[in-house]
């Protein structure tokens, strides 16, 4: 692989890879043009389906949702370092994420521990990290129990994601079976997620919740519910590690009668405004954050030019938005977005930094599942 320009981003995107797609796939961003360009593929592994980058810069993890016979069984986690200027992945290792179906993966401020969703198995496992930035054998594994109250989609836990708060302090998990966020102490000394008091903070039933953003600058926290398609506003205690439910607002325009599944979320960097991901309206949903109380209010929504966006990721100048869009539904109906070549994609959206509006930035790569996307410094 060549080297990047001055100034450049690698944009890494994970994917499933029961089609076309062999792993994890490096692209060349220009943050002056917006502009991407696919490189290549750059490991060759599994189902990659989510990432995530160690503070220092120098390495990159993925989970990997093993399959057999279409059935998920017990997943791993892989470590890769990462080239300097060139965006290549060197392959360092794979342990177990002591679970089925992990779907999430997060590094600590720190560096030294990986925390990862176990969706399948509704648990939560802690890794440590060595100095190469190869794993260990985990450190702590917790079940998550119970039920919610759909009976297809909840009749156990599925810790969907989990996210560290700001002081590194908490960690976050967002429960889609239980409608719960759960939240640990996370112990950085020995690798452990120690109960909290208050240990939850609960959703309206049946809404699913699936991702959760921090406010980078004020004590809040986002949650980004599944099956409602509702965005759950909360004020956060950093003392106790509690939540205070403020407001629940739809992803979705008045009207749209189709099937929806939210997915992903982000503040921008100026904590001005969030943006959702909706999968079936196939839009990324618009918020702004005007004053002190946290509470969201609508600002449009912005088609993401293909099918079914899973995750996106916001450039750290705020600027520009990159959307995966899967193509795929993951098994449920069909939906009504657009058809033909631009179904499966990654596209660059442009963002309005006064009215945080996004328009399509012209540019974007053709790639089989895309799921995740991850911004790593070119130096």
């Amino acid at each position: 692989m060549g080297n990047c320009a001055a100034g450049d981003s690698v944009v890494y995107i994970g994917t499933v890879t029961s089609r076309e797609s062999r792993g994890i796939y490096v692209c060349r961003f220009d943050a002056t043009t917006g502009a991407l360009h696919m490189v290549g593929l750059a490991a060759e592994i599994p189902n990659p389906t989510f990432l995530a980058v160690h503070p220092n810069g120098r390495f990159l993890y993925s989970v990997s949702e093993l399959r057999d016979g279409g059935e998920r069984r017990d997943g791993a986690v892989n470590a890769f370092s990462i080239g300097p200027g060139t965006g290549s992945l060197a392959f360092l290792g794979r342990r177990s994420c002591q679970g089925i179906g992990p779907c999430h993966v997060a590094v600590d401020a720190t560096g030294r521990w990986i925390l990862v969703a176990n969706y399948v198995s509704g648990s939560v496992a802690v890794l440590p990290v060595r100095e190469d930035g190869s794993l260990g054998e985990a450190t702590d594994v917790v079940q998550h129990f119970g039920s919610g109250v759909n009976p297809e989609r909840q009749r156990g836990p599925h810790a969907h994601s989990v996210t560290i708060s700001p002081d590194n302090r908490f960690a976050l998990v967002a429960d889609l079976g239980l409608d719960r966020i759960m939240v640990y102490r996370l112990d950085a000394t020995s690798g452990r997620l120690l109960p909290n008091d208050p240990p939850w903070a609960s959703v309206e039933p049946g809404s699913g919740p699936r991702h959760l953003a921090f406010h980078p600058g004020r004590p809040f926290v986002y949650a980004i519910n599944e099956m409602s398609s509702t965005i759950t506003a909360f004020r956060w205690d950093p003392s106790r590690g509690a939540l205070l439910k403020l407001q629940c607002i739809s992803t979705l325009p008045a009207g749209f009668k189709g099937s929806n599944y939210a997915a992903d979320i982000h503040v921008a960097p100026s904590g001005a405004f969030l943006y959702g991901s909706n999968r079936g309206h196939d839009s990324l949903a618009i918020f702004s954050i005007p004053g002190e109380s946290g509470a969201l209010e609508p600002a449009g929504h912005q088609v993401t030019l293909g099918r079914w966006p899973r995750n996106f990721a916001i450039h750290p100048s705020g600027r520009w938005l990159v959307v995966a869009n899967a193509g795929v539904n993951e098994g449920r109906e069909p939906t009504s977005g657009p058809q033909g070549p631009t179904e499966e994609s990654v596209v660059v959206m442009s963002a309005d930094p006064a009215t945080g509006r996004l328009s399509p930035a012209g540019s974007a790569v053709s790639l089989s599942v895309p799921v995740c996307v991850r911004f790593v410094s070119a130096s």
